[in-house]
């Protein structure tokens, strides 16, 4: 063959990987006509080392009074998404030690949509540049987290409730644990330094749960050409992963954009997970490690909110 020859062949193929790769090994392609939903574009953008804390603290974040009477961190920042980016991605504030390539933000396009049975969450992006082997095992992830109002800190500043100084690869992480995402309300003792170990005994964290204070989290490990590893669980003390998933993610990566469709039953209930309803508004917040990075070497959205079929909330889930 011609290189030219060769070259269509390669296209064929990849083109064919992608449609196998869409179609997933459960959920099928096409439940949903998503031309027909209107969506959002969500920027995305490094956080760098400011957790929660860091937000609470006036020395370091001016508007740390604001947060602590629930103003929603996009009062004072929505459309500088992508200059906070910037600024932190680089190196020049907050993170010690950036990713080479670092775009600072990711614009993420976000669709809901429901059908009678299952609740479905599209997220589509650009694949960014940046060059990193912190994940060697997946090329991208991409995760949601929400609560049905309950942790109010989630509507306030999305997945920074459950983000703290003390977790691994932040400035006050001890050598002497492994700490994952956890919710203040699962400690006993909180410092500027983070809640560490001083975990609520088993009975306080059982009765948190079954109040719904949690963050049921989905996330979808994607590789180009090979099924989207669909996994969740819930946040609470820590990242509890469900042995079996309730959610289903397919995804698509073509001309180097990913497309990534979650869905879950509604009305899937305990275990960490919340039955969802139609009169009920839920707070979420979106995060994406994009090319091979992992930890805090992220791209996260500040809280949105979503409903189903109709209410005040930035997504409406309704049927197509």
């Amino acid at each position: 063959m011609t290189g030219k020859s060769n070259g269509t062949m390669a296209t064929a193929i990849a083109c064919w990987i992608g449609v196998l790769a869409w179609a997933g090994p459960s959920m099928a392609a096409g439940a949903v006509d998503w031309k027909a939903v209107s969506g959002k574009d969500v920027v995305l953008f490094s956080p760098g080392q400011s957790g929660w804390e860091w937000i609470l603290t006036g020395s370091s974040h001016s508007a740390s009074k604001s947060v602590k009477k629930g103003t929603p961190c996009r009062e004072c920042h929505e459309g500088e998404q992508a200059k906070m980016g910037k600024l932190i991605g680089s190196g020049k504030k907050i993170e010690p030690d950036p990713v080479a390539g670092n775009p600072g933000s990711i614009p993420v396009n976000i669709k809901f949509a429901r059908d009678g049975e299952r609740l479905y969450v599209r997220m589509a992006w650009q694949e960014t540049p940046q060059s990193s082997t912190q994940d060697p095992d997946y090329r991208a992830k991409v995760a949601l987290m929400f609560n049905d109002g309950t942790v109010r800190a989630t509507k306030v500043a999305g997945c920074w409730s459950a983000c703290h100084l003390d977790l691994k690869g932040m400035p006050t992480a001890s050598d002497d644990n492994d700490l994952s995402m956890y919710l203040f309300a699962s400690r006993s003792k909180i410092t500027r330094a983070g809640g560490g170990t001083s975990y609520k005994p088993d009975k306080a964290l059982a009765a948190l749960t079954d109040k719904h204070y949690f963050l049921e989290l989905w996330q979808a490990e994607l590789n180009p050409g090979k099924p989207a590893h669909a996994v969740d669980g819930y946040v609470l003390d820590k990242r509890h992963m469900a042995p079996t998933p309730a959610i289903e993610a397919v995804s698509k990566f073509s001309q180097g954009k990913w497309t990534v469709e979650f869905s879950r039953p509604l009305k899937q209930s305990g275990n960490g997970h919340i039955a969802l309803v139609p009169g009920k508004t839920y707070t979420v917040g979106f995060a994406i490690h994009d090319s091979s990075t992992s930890g805090r070497f992220h791209h996260v959205s500040f809280g949105y909110t979503f409903a189903l079929n109709s209410g005040r909330a930035d997504f409406i889930a309704r049927k197509p």
